[in-house]
C-alpha cells in the first residue's frame, strides 16, 4: 500500500532517466551544505581580498611621486607641531595651577616637549604674578605654538626620537 501518490522509484530530475529511490540520507544532504557553504564562503571571502587589490600599474602612498595626493596627509589628520602645542599647553595650564608635576613619560611628552614646558611654565608663572591668570594662558598659548613650531619645523623633532 502507498501513501500520498508515491507509487515507487521516481526519475532523476531532468529526465535523464536515472532512477532515484528517495532523498539522500541526511548525512550526504548535511555533507551536501556545508560544502555549498563552504565554497560560497570561501568565495566571498576571496572577492573581498581581491577587491582590496590595485590594478597592475597603481602606486601606493609609498610609491607615489613626492606631492601627489595619495601623498598628502587625509583632512582629519593634526600636523606634529599643532598637536605638541596642544599637549604642552595642557599640561602646562596644569603644571601652573600646581595640581600636576611629574616626569615628561609620566606625561606623554617627549623630550623636547619637556623642554618647552619647562620655560613656558617658567615665564607663565612670572606672567601670572605680574599680569594675572588669563594673561599667563594667553602667554602658554603663544609660546607653545611658536616653541612646537621650531621644534617641528622639518616635520619631525630635529635631535632624535624623543627630542
Amino acid at each position: 500500500m502507498t501513501t500520498g501518490g508515491d507509487t515507487g522509484p521516481r526519475a532523476a530530475p531532468g529526465g535523464a532517466g536515472n532512477v532515484s529511490t528517495g532523498p539522500p540520507p541526511l548525512g550526504r544532504r548535511l555533507g551536501r551544505a556545508l560544502l555549498t557553504g563552504g565554497l560560497l564562503t570561501g568565495a566571498l571571502l576571496t572577492g573581498g581580498l581581491l577587491a582590496g587589490c590595485g590594478t597592475p600599474g597603481a602606486q601606493d602612498a609609498a610609491t607615489a611621486a613626492p606631492g601627489s595626493a595619495s601623498n598628502s596627509p587625509s583632512p582629519g589628520t593634526t600636523p606634529p607641531e599643532a598637536l605638541c602645542a596642544r599637549i604642552v599647553a595642557y599640561w602646562s595650564r596644569e603644571v601652573l595651577d600646581g595640581t600636576t608635576y611629574g616626569d615628561y613619560q609620566s606625561m606623554g611628552l617627549s623630550n623636547g616637549q619637556y623642554e618647552i614646558l619647562r620655560d613656558v611654565v617658567d615665564t607663565a608663572r612670572a606672567q601670572k604674578e605680574k599680569a594675572g591668570r588669563r594673561s599667563a594662558e594667553e602667554l602658554i598659548d603663544r609660546e607653545t605654538r611658536t616653541a612646537c613650531a621650531e621644534l617641528y619645523r622639518g616635520g619631525a623633532p630635529t635631535k632624535g626620537p624623543w627630542q
